[in-house]
């Protein structure tokens, strides 16, 4: 065990595992009307195709982690208040950035008719696309947990809605800014310096405390389902610089403005998608958009299951002295295979070209469930064509399959 505070992880999810002893084969909680308690315990192998590229990291061919997410959520008898709490801890064995803890949310809310009032830490999700979700800015990226940043960070906030019959109109406090989390020295997936997540540096002169805001007007027009959003605040990308020994990276957090957009339009077997945001960065003014379709093919193979296929183009302009991103100009090609079986197999696999360097980054994603509480999950990351300078070189050599096998309780 590297530090006390993987100690403390693995006391975690022992204890997750524990109440799942305790509990999970008794649903007596779980049927109450107003309180739901439910989790999952994870097990995950990783296996490298290749040796580490840079110094320091673990040597290892396979690499394992647990992990542990319980949920508690809790409802009025009126629905007019509700509590969720969902805790979550990862265990790894070679990177001890990756052994983390997080409160993915532990809010109160309270709605009243058409007006509800949220306090706590809550995780918030905008977009439609598949590939990149650009204007998904409310909460942190957790990159120890995988190189897609699907997974966020809980984010503590207020926010207020209200529900008209012309739309959903949201508006966001944000108090206290989460920071990127990276791999360290000893982990796979990560750059040729060590990030120096313990010093970064700020814009704002308050730092984490920056107070943040956004607003969000969403409604469906037919069709058309529609997002509009500002944000002002904190961005969630950091931009990387050089330490005061030239050898550690430093995350620079800066102040931005972004005014967005989300837009599907649904018609029939089709869904057209597009995201979009122009934002008031470090030093420029730039746009970015992404903008494709997936179209359904349904009981294919004699009814064995559905199948989408996925097309979207990638676009920004910022320049270098912004904070990085890979999608610039690429292109996205990928198929969903969703299974019509009793352990509802999907398959979902892509690439993502890049139009001008030819950099091409694969994946991979399948689950199916072994057990009414065992679910399998299968994941391939594979990056190709790649040369020193582009986007996903300092990950060349990372590729990897991972075996995922999670119960839940």
């Amino acid at each position: 065990m590297k530090d006390s505070s993987c100690l403390i992880l693995k006391f975690l999810l022992l204890g997750l595992i524990g109440l799942y002893a305790l509990i999970g084969t008794d649903n007596t909680i779980a049927d109450n009307q107003e309180l739901d308690i439910r989790g999952n315990v994870a097990f995950q192998l990783r296996g490298f195709t290749q040796d580490a590229l840079w110094a320091d990291q673990n040597s290892s061919d396979v690499e394992s982690s647990i992990s542990g997410e319980w949920e508690v959520r809790w409802r009025s008898e009126d629905n007019s208040q509700r509590v969720s709490f969902i805790p979550f801890a990862r265990w790894d064995e070679n990177d001890d950035k990756r052994s983390h803890f997080d409160l993915r949310e532990a809010y109160w809310a309270y709605k009243n008719g058409e007006i509800e009032l949220l306090f706590g830490v809550n995780r918030i999700f905008w977009g439609v696309t598949e590939s990149v979700h650009l204007v998904d800015v409310i909460n942190q990226t957790d990159l120890v947990e995988d190189l897609d940043q699907e997974d966020k960070l809980g984010q503590p906030m207020i926010s207020l809605a209200l529900q008209k019959d012309w739309g959903l109109l949201s508006f966001y406090l944000l108090p206290y800014f989460r920071e990127r989390s990276f791999p360290g020295v000893n982990g796979r997936l990560r750059a040729e310096s060590p990030v120096d997540a313990d010093n970064a540096k700020y814009e704002s002169g308050n730092k984490r405390k920056h107070l943040d805001f956004a607003l969000r007007y969403s409604h469906y027009f037919g069709d058309i389902d529609l997002g509009l959003h500002y944000f002002n605040g904190t961005n969630r990308d950091p931009r990387l610089g050089v330490g005061a020994n030239n050898s550690d990276v430093v995350l620079n957090y800066d102040q931005i403005e972004q005014i967005g957009l989300d837009l599907q339009y649904t018609r029939g077997s089709w869904l057209w998608k597009l995201e979009s945001f122009v934002r008031d960065g470090y030093e420029e003014s730039f746009f970015a958009s992404i903008a494709g379709f997936e179209y359904t093919f349904y009981q294919v193979f004699e009814g064995a299951g559905d199948v989408g296929v996925l097309l979207e183009y990638q676009y920004d302009n910022r320049s270098s002295y912004e904070a990085a991103t890979s999608a610039d100009n690429d292109v996205f090609i990928g198929a969903r295979w969703v299974l019509n079986n009793m352990q509802d197999g999907s398959i979902l696999a892509g690439v993502v070209v890049d139009n001008k360097t030819s950099e091409a980054f694969y994946s991979i994603e399948a689950e199916s469930r072994l057990k009414e509480d065992v679910v399998l999950e299968l994941q391939v990351r594979l990056i190709a064509h790649s040369e020193p300078g582009e986007s996903f070189h300092p990950f060349s050599r990372d590729n990897y399959i991972q075996l995922q096998i999670n119960r839940f309780f």
